[in-house]
């Protein structure tokens, strides 16, 4: 799941035909003009077959005899792919922050990050609290949007490594492509919450090694993004699949002033 190399004229015809293909410029089924793409990206016919390779690695597009390159249904993508988030999240995409995206991203956060942040709690390390600890106090200091943003991603990071679960580390990847798209309208936005102490309560939790402490907090946690990038971007709860209303969450906001 390790993500591409962006460099150069592979990278970015990777980029433009990878958003191509997310945006249905290309649609699915839809067969490739091998001559035409060459031309318009002006690069070499051995340069653009490789980069069909990253798309096919992906599930993306494939080949066949007779038929030549065309675009696989949707349900054939690797939707998990770092990559593939990262792509349907470019603003250049031209769909900007797909809201369905954020929320389907925001559930598998909620599976995820509660059961994993358990885990750390029974097993981290002094290591793993002061990798913790680090990426908290980053966050407590002022440098604006993108600064927030990678203080963020790097504390959820400790807490994966934290686990000791290779599998779950490498949940990353996923969880960082909407965490960080998520972060980026939060933190843009006037008068964010302050994240530090939804935060500390989970550190202070998994430094106690305390598992029920740790997920209470982490669920807390996670309710208040959800309500964060409610603000920012409208309720994406409203319509899920339980049925939640909007309503409530508005309330909650009223009382309290519990940061991400």
């Amino acid at each position: 799941m390790t993500p591409y190399a962006r460099r150069g004229v592979h990278g970015q015809t990777v980029e433009t035909l990878a958003r191509r293909v997310l945006t249905g410029e290309i649609p699915e089924g839809a067969t490739l003009d091998m001559a035409a793409l060459q031309s318009e990206l002006d690069v070499s016919l051995t340069a653009l077959r490789e980069s069909l390779k990253v798309l096919a690695a992906k599930g993306m597009v494939d080949a066949r005899q007779k038929r030549g390159t065309f675009v696989r249904p949707r349900s054939d993508w690797n939707l998990l792919d770092a990559d593939v988030l990262r792509w349907q999240f470019s603003e250049n995409s031209g769909s900007g922050a797909d809201p369905a995206l954020l929320r389907s991203l925001g559930e598998v956060r909620g599976i995820i990050e509660p059961a994993a942040v358990r885990l750390a709690a029974d097993r981290r390390t002094d290591t793993d609290v002061e990798a913790l600890e680090t990426a908290l106090s980053a966050m407590g200091q002022e440098g604006g949007a993108s600064h927030a943003v990678e203080a963020d991603l790097a504390f959820h990071r400790a807490l994966l490594a934290a686990t000791h679960n290779e599998l779950l580390e490498r949940m990353e990847m996923v969880i960082e492509s909407g965490l960080a798209q998520r972060d980026q309208l939060v933190h843009s936005a006037p008068h964010s919450e302050d994240p530090v102490p939804s935060h500390r309560a989970v550190l202070d939790a998994v430094r106690d090694r305390d598992p029920d402490a740790a997920e209470h907090a982490m669920r807390a946690l996670l309710d208040q993004a959800t309500r964060d990038l409610d603000k920012v971007s409208g309720p994406l709860a409203s319509d899920g699949a339980d049925g939640s209303s909007e309503k409530a969450d508005d309330s909650s906001e009223k009382k309290d002033g519990q940061a991400q």
